[in-house]
C-alpha cells in the first residue's frame, strides 16, 4: 500500500479508494484509511496526499491546517 502513496507526485492527490484499488482490494477502503491515518513517518510516506472519495481532506494524525498546508505548499510547488 505504501508503494501506491509514494507513486502520487508531490502537488497531486489521490483517494482512498483509488489506493484500495491500486493494492488490489477495492473493498479496503476503511482499512487503507486506517492505515493511511496511523502513518508514523509522514515525511518519508506521503500519507497528505490521500483524500476522500468526495474530494474531502478526511483526517490527518498532525490536524487538518497541517495537512492543508502541506498540501497548499506542494501545489504551489508543481504550478511553478
Amino acid at each position: 500500500m505504501w508503494e501506491a502513496l509514494l507513486a502520487i507526485p508531490s502537488g497531486h492527490v489521490t483517494t482512498y479508494s483509488e489506493i484500495a484499488g491500486a493494492i488490489g482490494n477495492p473493498r479496503a477502503v476503511r482499512a487503507v484509511g486506517t492505515a493511511v491515518g496511523r502513518n508514523p513517518v509522514s515525511f518519508l510516506i506521503p500519507c497528505h496526499r490521500a483524500l476522500r472519495k468526495s474530494g474531502g481532506l478526511g483526517g490527518y494524525h498532525w490536524g487538518l491546517p497541517v495537512k492543508r498546508a502541506i498540501l497548499a505548499w506542494e501545489s504551489a510547488r508543481a504550478e511553478g
